[in-house]
């Protein structure tokens, strides 16, 4: 099965990993006059980081170019869903950053190593 991208068929299966982040919550301190410490105001949870390396594989640089593109497109600020292969299901994520980390030729194609970095809101 295929890694999915709001439905759409953007990744290689090989060399993919993803690294799941903690969930997190956050919170504020504040200083209280007449108060002994702080006061801490828990502002609930926060979501966690996700982050996906790969491959991707094309025939031509133009090619490659398309799929870049395609995969660039989803830095737009909205929510989406990331479906594993192996049938995981990330909902709620923004696109935070995409990076081509390293390109190479592997005979007849076009190989480039990516990072695309995640958040999965709550």
């Amino acid at each position: 099965m295929s890694t999915l991208l709001d439905g759409q068929e953007l990744f290689d299966r090989r060399q993919l990993k993803i690294e799941l982040g903690s969930f997190k919550r956050d919170s504020v301190e504040r200083a209280v006059p007449s108060l002994n410490g702080v006061l801490t105001i828990d502002l609930g949870s926060r979501g966690r980081k996700i982050k996906q390396t790969g491959t991707l594989r094309a025939r031509s640089r133009t090619q490659m170019d398309e799929r870049i593109n395609a995969i660039s497109f989803f830095l737009d600020g909205d929510t989406h869903t990331l479906v594993i292969g192996d049938g995981r299901k990330y909902e709620n994520l923004r696109v935070d950053s995409f990076e081509v980390t390293g390109e190479r030729m592997d005979g007849t194609c076009v190989v480039v190593d990516y990072e695309i970095k995640y958040t999965q809101l709550i």
